[in-house]
């Protein structure tokens, strides 16, 4: 059902030309945001993580892949799960096509879940992905990082997630950033949750742009995983061309 005014080409012109001005001082926004965001202090790392990927164990500093800087996605898939997070799978399936981009300019991706490496392999394979992806499994990375949550902490009001007490266990989605230096030393540089992810899903910001936007009741409440649509042959038809061509890159 039509809610907006039909008006003529010059009323529009007005109106978007009002409009370009509010964006562009978003833009300006966003650029002060980003500069405030690199300018944050920086926390060492001390602790030993260690994750296992299809290459053997590996430390922090390993997932580094030789780059200087590593951007981890927590990837919602505890061990008591059978497929991952439907949002972090929206999220995953933005991922791919950024890898060869962000190698090039000295930064590694790696998505990092508590569950247990076949567990990651199995759904990484059924969802046609190729980035790289680690288990955390029997170490604290999940939990230091506020995306999981242990009963007792939650008691204890010790556990955090979006820099507030976390209210449930389980687990929640997350982006961190680390910096490794040429002494080997590594610094927590950046987390955000929730909303804070909006940014990585090219979709929402083509929808935004859409007639109908988001057309959403609650966030993502529309959104399955790729291979769970009715039109199932076209979604992985889709998926496999986009992860052919990142492989190719």
């Amino acid at each position: 059902m039509q809610t907006n005014r039909v008006v003529s080409r010059e009323e529009w012109l007005d109106e978007r030309k009002a409009l370009l001005e509010r964006e562009k001082e978003y833009t300006k926004e966003r650029d002060r945001l980003t500069a405030a965001r690199m300018a944050l202090p920086w926390v060492r790392i001390d602790k030993d993580y260690q994750f296992d990927t299809p290459t053997g164990r590996k430390s922090l500093a390993d997932l580094f892949d030789g780059r200087s800087q590593l951007i981890v996605y927590h990837f919602m898939l505890p061990p008591e799960w059978e497929a991952g997070c439907p949002g972090c799978s929206f999220i995953g399936d933005h991922l791919g096509g950024t890898l060869p981009h962000l190698n090039h300019h000295d930064v590694t991706l790696i998505a990092v879940s508590r569950g247990p490496l076949d567990l990651i392999e199995r759904y990484k394979q059924r969802m046609g992905w190729n980035f790289p992806w680690a288990s955390s499994a029997g170490c604290d990375f999940n939990y230091d990082f506020d995306v999981s949550f242990r009963a007792e902490d939650i008691a204890a009001g010790t556990a955090t997630h979006n820099y507030r007490p976390a209210r449930d266990t389980g687990e929640a989605p997350g982006l961190s950033a680390f910096y490794k230096d040429e002494q080997g030393q590594i610094f927590h540089t950046y987390s955000t949750y929730d909303r804070g992810l909006e940014e990585l899903l090219g979709t929402y910001m083509i929808l935004d742009r859409a007639p109908k936007g988001r057309n959403e009741e609650s966030g993502m409440d529309w959104m399955k995983r790729h291979d769970e649509y009715e039109d199932v042959a076209t979604a992985h038809a889709c998926c496999g061309a986009d992860a052919k061509a990142s492989v190719a890159a």
